[in-house]
């Protein structure tokens, strides 16, 4: 067995080891989400914790980790009688980004099925992490459908199995931790509410403190065990800091003054539903009861805050995580409550021991509540625009109607494009065209069952052929490639047009965000055009770099779907099952360039010859107009759609039309 690296020679991370630790204290709490950049000991912090959990109890051969002393009624496996039970370390189960819906909640044991004719549940990931940790790295990246399954497991503290002619249900409580690159896409919004903490990480700028990190590692490296042994003590005194606060925390008490502030906390941040109000207070009571006290102070009500509300407060998808730490206290002092200790004393709530320094209060994520966006008009530039103009301020954004491209069937996780996928829900099954590679077990039983007499088969077991075999046909989505091609020029600016134009892309980003697809964007303007931002799955880099895009110059409409041509062809050499939508967004005009016009169209046409599905974004206003940008669509292969038309009704042919077109193509 791999030696784990020591939870307690982890460098700094103070949130990130005191999130865990509050978690060990009391299960109760929810789990933690912790994001960051790659390379900051999220793993590694995850994976040690599950060394430091005190020993559970467990009703011996129960595959379902029974506790002996309250045993499930409804467990499969039982029921269990009154005898003794036995001791297992805590376990920390991984779920895999690419694992089946059978490998997560279990499924037929077609082993037993198949030889003796019998119904049995093998029994998946969410029974192997009852009463322990489970754990998905990059849970950002997890298929929708393994999403849904886990909010039910968490809702409910229960599965239920029903498939196949099986019918079960167990018990489902464990402690869930993800960890996630933002770079890569964020979250559903369900999903996240079911962490109880969130912890931003980060790598340490201090040369000391980076010498340190490498010098452990390397150490470690070279010899796992002597490593874990010379923290063994510091590993100790940790577990039994742990198992010192369980017993403590029914004792401690929380006060009608800390239930204010953390009422009024939850109103003030404006958190949906009453989950933050509860996490709040069972996180305040865990760090008490890691302090060592029994009594909830204000510094642990400010503690608790800072590491539950920041993925719950109310905010726009592009705004900074975190909270307004000056609007906390405020609010704390506001609200405080006359029960408490005036002098806490010198210890308060103490960090983690060992591989860093205790945390304080202002240890937690920072940042703070981004200001609302200015209303479309402010700081826009003077009308005339032929020079570089100041950057416009983008309009709010709106909830758009679906873009959408047909699926492959081999592209990224997503939910924009319908198509047969791998990791989707089973909607039937079929012959198997070649090799199999996901067998539909109830089909094949149907198909091979009226054929056992005449195979010989009398007593129990099936005789199979492999003209029974069926494989599953599963249905997913996909994600997208959306490009955006923005026209920045004078033309788009001198009409003070920019901030919508800028509001409507930003309403397209948070679709992309939404659909998890990945993002581009290519500018024009003067005399070339730019890649603002290779294709990546942040779509929180791609609004920040179009809300300080700057404009005016001439228009080379030519240039910028050249530039777009580029990215796309290098783009499908890396990705190529990953279908691309182009939505350019501009008022048609071409100026820049010898014969802007007639190159723009060549330009245009590379894209209807290679069948790239395409929009186009029509900006052009005012009471004569030229319908540049629909002869622009025409070429391109695409449909054009108004800035109004963005929020109306009659997108929804556009879909259509979209997704018709590409239909066309595939026959032709």
């Amino acid at each position: 067995m791999t030696t784990p690296f020591p939870f307690t020679a982890v460098v700094g991370q103070d949130d990130l080891r005191l999130a865990l630790l509050l978690n060990a204290v009391s299960p109760a709490v929810g789990g933690v989400l912790v994001r960051g950049e790659k390379g900051t000991a999220k793993s590694t912090a995850v994976r040690a914790l599950s060394a430091l959990l005190p020993e559970v109890p467990v009703v011996p051969g129960c595959r379902f980790s029974c506790d002996p002393a309250a045993p499930d009624p409804g467990c499969p496996d039982g029921p269990h009688g009154s005898g003794g039970g036995a001791a297992r370390p805590a376990r920390m189960v991984e779920l895999p980004v690419g694992a089946s819906e059978d490998r997560l909640v279990g499924a037929l044991d077609i082993e037993r099925a198949l030889a003796e004719g019998v119904k049995a549940f093998e029994p998946g990931l969410l029974a192997d992490a009852h009463r322990g940790i489970l754990y998905v790295d990059e849970v950002n990246l997890l298929h929708d459908h393994l999403v849904d399954l886990l909010l039910d497991a968490a809702a409910m503290g229960a599965s239920y199995v029903e498939r196949e002619g099986v019918s079960v249900r167990h018990a489902a409580r464990f402690l869930l931790v993800g960890t996630m690159n933002p770079e890569e896409g964020e979250l559903r919004p369900q999903l996240l509410d079911r962490f109880g903490l969130t912890v931003e990480v980060a790598a340490s700028r201090e040369p000391d403190q980076r010498v340190e990190v490498v010098r452990r590692r390397l150490a470690y490296d070279d010899d796992p065990a002597g490593f874990a042994a010379r923290w063994a003590g510091e590993e100790a005194a940790v577990r039994a800091r742990i198992a010192a606060a369980r017993e403590l925390l029914p004792q401690v008490r929380l006060g009608d003054g800390a239930l204010r502030q953390i009422a009024a906390t939850c109103a003030a941040f404006e958190v949906d539903g009453m989950r933050a109000d509860i996490v709040m207070a069972r996180t305040a009571t865990a760090l008490a009861a890691w302090a060592g006290r029994t009594d909830v102070l204000a510094e642990d009500v400010r503690q608790a805050a800072l590491l539950a509300l920041p993925h719950r407060r109310r905010r726009n998808p592009f705004d900074a995580p975190g909270l307004d730490e000056d609007k906390l206290d405020e609010t704390l002092e506001e609200f405080g409550g006359d029960d408490e200790d005036p002098d806490p004393g010198p210890d308060g709530p103490d960090g983690p021991g060992g591989g860093g320094g205790e945390p304080t209060a202002d240890s937690g994520p920072q940042g703070g509540d981004t200001a609302s966006r200015p209303e479309a008009g402010e700081g826009e530039p003077a009308p005339g625009g032929a020079g570089e103009q100041s950057a416009v301020r983008a309009s709010e954004p709106f909830r758009t109607k679906v873009l959408s491209v047909p699926g492959i069937g081999e592209g990224a996780a997503g939910r924009r494009s319908r198509a047969r996928t791998e990791q989707g829900r089973t909607t039937g099954a079929r012959r198997p065209r070649g090799a199999l590679t996901k067998l539909h077990l109830a089909a094949t039983v149907q198909a091979a069952a009226p054929h056992q007499r005449a195979r010989g088969r009398s007593g129990p077991g099936l005789v199979v052929r492999r003209d029974d075999l069926r494989q599953a046909t599963r249905e997913g989505r996909e994600g997208n490639l959306v490009l955006f091609v923005v026209d920045a020029s004078g033309s788009m600016a001198a009409r003070q047009r920019m901030g919508a134009v800028k509001g409507a892309v930003l309403s397209l980003l948070l679709d992309a965000y939404q659909r998890r697809d990945k993002v581009g964007l290519v500018t024009f303007r003067g005399s070339a055009a730019d890649v603002a931002l290779p294709p990546t799955s942040s779509v929180d880099a791609a609004a920040a770099r179009l809300e300080s895009l700057p404009t005016g110059g001439r228009t080379p409409l030519a240039a910028g779907l050249l530039k777009a041509h580029d990215v796309l062809r290098v783009e499908r050499l890396r990705d190529p099952a990953r279908r691309p939508l182009v939505v350019v967004v501009t008022d048609g005009r071409a100026t820049g360039g010898p014969e802007p016009v007639a190159l723009a169209g060549r330009a245009a046409r590379l894209f209807a010859a290679e069948s790239v599905a395409s929009v186009v974004v029509d900006c052009e206003s005012g009471p004569v107009r030229l319908g540049l940008a629909g002869r622009l669509a025409g070429e391109l292969g695409g449909t054009a759609v108004t800035l109004d038309e963005l929020r109306a009704d009659s997108i929804a042919g556009l879909v259509r039309d979209v997704q018709g077109t590409g239909a066309s193509r595939r026959a032709a």
